[in-house]
C-alpha cells in the first residue's frame, strides 16, 4: 500500500501521457506556475501517433485542421505537405512542439502509472509508477487518449502460432518486412482499411478476415496545394473560430446542404453524392443535414456507396461480402486510399468470418469453422477498448477504496467528461461524456486542458484544495449524453462508440455529439461558479 512515508516527491499535479494531450497539459501548467510531473510509458512524445506506425497510417482530418492553435507563430511556421499528414508527419509535428517548447525535461519516458489512490486524510494522490516512483500530488490528469488501449482478441492458440504477429496499435518501430510472406489481416476497420492496400502491394498473398463490412470513402489525398495552406495561414483565427462553431469542430470551410436529402430528387441527389466523392474524405457525411438524423435520408447515402463498391471490386461475390449492412456512419467512417481497389488483386482474398467463425491459430497458420489458412505472419487490426481501456487499465482508487473500475461497471459515468463522483482533483481530458472522437480531437484537447488549467489557477488563488462533481449533476449529464444520442443514429449499430468491440465491455454510447454546444455547456458551468460541483 502507498504511504506518506514512502514519498519521493510531491508536486501539485501528475500527467499521465505524452501525446498531444499531455504536452499541452504540461505547457499551460508550467505557464501557469503549477509544478508538474508527465510519465509517458513510450520513448517520446506522440500518444497514438508514437505508436501507430503500421503502413498507411494518417489523420482523417486535414492537416490545416488537426494541429494546435494556441500559438500563432507555431501555425504560422509549421508547413504540412499533405492533404492529409501521415504519421510520420504528426509525429515529427509533435516533437517539433516538444522541442520548440523544451516539454521533455519535465516527461519521464518509459515510465508507466501503475496505481493513483486518494489520500482521504490529505487529500492528494498517491501515484505509483513502474519505475518505482511513488508521487503526491494534488491534481492527477489522465491525458490517455481514446484511442491508446489496444484490443488483441483472446483467440486460442496465439502462444502455438510459430509465425510473427503483430497489432497496428503496437507497430514495431523497425517497421514488418511482407515481402513475399502470407499474410492475413484480421479486421477491416479504420487502421485495417489503410494498411490492407499497402501490404497487398508487399505480400506473397494476403487473406483479409472480415467480421463486420465497414463504409469508407476516397480520400484523395494529395500533396498540400501550397496556395491552400496560404489561404488558410491568411485567416487561421478567422478558420480556426469558424471551425468551432461546426458540429464536429472542422470542416467550417466546406459547403454542405442545409436542407434534407429526402428533399432532392434522385437525379440531384446522385449529382449531389458524385460531387463529395469526388472530392473526397469524411466530409461526405455533411452532404446532407440529417444524414445522421434520418434513417431514409442516410439510406440515400448508404446506397450511393454500395453502388460504388459494387462497381469497383470486379468479383461479384466478394463486392457483396464488402457491402456494409449497418447504417451509414454509425460506426466511424473511414477514409480510403484504394481500400476496395484491392480486392481487384489476385494475390489477396476475403474471408467472412461471420459466417465461418475464427476457431483458432495453429502453429502454422489461421483456422476458422471451414478451413485452414496457412499463414507466416498475421496482423490484427483489431482496434482499442476505446475512451475507457487506457484509463482502467490504471489501478485507480478513490474515495473510501472505491475502483474506477467498480464505479464505471455498468459503463462510465462523468460529469462533462471531465470528472467523476468519488475522485475529487481527478481530471481526464476528452473522456467518456464529452465530444472526444466525435470531434476534431486536437480543438478538442485544447478545449479541456484550458478549463481544466483554468479551473486549478482558480482553486490556487481562492486557496480551495478540492473540486469534485455532485452526484446530481452526474446523473443528469450521463442521462443528457444518451438523450442527445438517442436523437441521432449513431446508437443504431455495435460501434466501439459504445464499446462493442470489446466482449464483456457495457454497452453505453460514450461521446457527446456537439460540439459548440458541449463547449457552451462548460462556459455556462464556469461562469455560474462551477455549477455542478463542489469546491472546498
Amino acid at each position: 500500500m502507498s504511504g506518506a512515508n514512502q514519498i519521493r516527491e510531491q508536486v501539485d499535479a501528475v500527467v499521465v501521457g505524452a501525446g498531444f494531450a499531455g504536452c499541452y497539459m504540461l505547457h499551460r501548467l508550467r505557464g501557469a506556475g503549477v509544478s508538474v510531473r508527465v510519465f509517458e510509458k513510450g520513448t517520446g512524445v506522440g500518444g497514438t501517433w508514437y505508436w501507430n506506425r503500421y503502413p498507411g497510417a494518417r489523420c482523417d482530418i486535414e492537416s490545416m485542421e488537426y494541429s494546435y492553435q494556441f500559438d500563432e507563430d507555431l501555425q504560422q511556421d509549421w508547413e504540412w505537405t499533405e492533404r492529409y499528414a501521415s504519421q510520420p508527419e504528426i509525429l515529427a509535428y509533435i516533437n517539433h512542439v516538444a522541442d520548440r517548447l523544451d516539454l521533455k525535461r519535465d516527461i519521464q519516458f518509459e515510465t508507466s502509472v501503475v496505481r493513483a489512490v486518494l489520500d482521504e486524510e490529505s487529500g492528494r494522490w498517491l501515484v505509483d509508477t513502474s519505475a518505482g516512483d511513488l508521487l503526491s500530488a494534488q491534481f492527477c490528469i489522465m491525458a490517455t487518449g481514446c484511442l491508446s488501449s489496444t484490443n488483441t482478441p483472446d483467440v486460442p492458440g496465439l502462444d502455438s502460432f510459430e509465425g510473427n504477429w503483430v497489432h497496428t496499435g503496437q507497430w514495431p518501430h523497425d517497421g514488418v518486412d511482407f515481402t513475399g510472406k502470407r499474410v492475413g489481416v484480421i479486421g477491416t476497420g479504420s487502421s485495417a482499411i489503410q494498411s490492407i492496400p499497402i501490404i497487398a502491394e508487399q505480400a506473397g498473398h494476403l487473406t483479409v478476415f472480415q467480421r463486420t463490412a465497414n463504409y469508407s470513402v476516397p480520400a484523395h489525398n494529395a500533396p498540400l496545394d501550397p496556395a491552400v495552406q496560404a489561404k488558410v495561414k491568411g485567416d487561421y483565427v478567422g478558420f480556426r473560430a469558424r471551425n468551432k462553431e461546426m458540429p464536429f469542430g472542422a470542416f467550417a470551410d466546406v459547403e454542405g446542404r442545409e436542407e434534407s436529402a429526402l428533399l432532392a430528387s434522385p437525379d440531384e441527389r446522385e449529382v449531389h453524392y458524385e460531387k463529395w466523392w469526388n472530392s473526397g474524405g469524411l466530409t461526405f457525411l455533411a452532404s446532407y443535414a440529417d444524414l445522421m438524423f434520418d434513417a431514409n435520408a442516410n439510406d440515400t447515402a448508404a446506397q450511393f456507396v454500395q453502388r460504388k463498391i459494387r462497381e469497383t471490386v470486379t468479383d461479384p461475390v466478394t463486392a457483396e461480402m464488402l457491402i456494409p449492412d449497418q447504417v451509414l456512419g454509425c460506426k466511424r467512417l473511414c477514409a480510403d486510399s484504394g481500400y476496395f481497389e484491392t480486392y481487384n488483386r489476385d494475390n489477396v482474398d476475403l474471408v467472412d468470418v461471420r459466417k465461418a467463425p475464427l476457431q483458432e491459430l495453429t502453429p502454422n497458420g489461421l483456422r476458422t469453422r471451414d478451413a485452414d489458412f496457412e499463414l507466416d505472419t498475421i496482423v490484427f487490426a483489431t482496434g482499442f477498448d476505446a475512451m475507457t481501456g487506457a484509463l482502467l487499465g490504471i489501478d485507480i482508487r478513490g474515495r473510501n477504496g472505491l475502483t474506477l473500475a467498480d464505479k464505471w461497471s455498468a459503463g462510465p459515468r462523468t460529469y462533462l467528461g471531465l470528472m467523476t463522483v468519488g475522485f475529487p482533483n481527478l481530471f481526464t481530458v476528452t473522456g467518456p461524456g464529452s465530444p472526444s472522437v466525435l470531434a476534431n480531437m486536437v480543438p478538442a484537447i485544447e478545449q479541456h486542458v484550458d478549463w481544466i488549467v483554468a479551473c486549478i489557477v482558480d482553486m490556487r488563488d481562492a486557496s480551495l484544495q478540492q473540486i469534485e462533481a455532485t452526484i446530481s449533476a452526474e446523473d443528469e449529464w450521463v442521462d443528457h449524453v444518451n438523450d442527445v444520442a438517442s436523437l441521432t443514429l449513431y446508437p443504431s449499430c455495435n460501434s466501439w462508440y459504445l464499446g462493442a468491440n470489446v466482449p464483456n465491455k457495457p454497452r453505453v454510447f460514450m461521446p457527446y455529439i456537439g460540439f459548440p454546444t458541449y463547449v457552451a455547456k462548460c462556459e455556462e458551468v464556469v461562469a455560474n461558479g462551477y455549477e455542478g460541483f463542489v469546491r472546498t
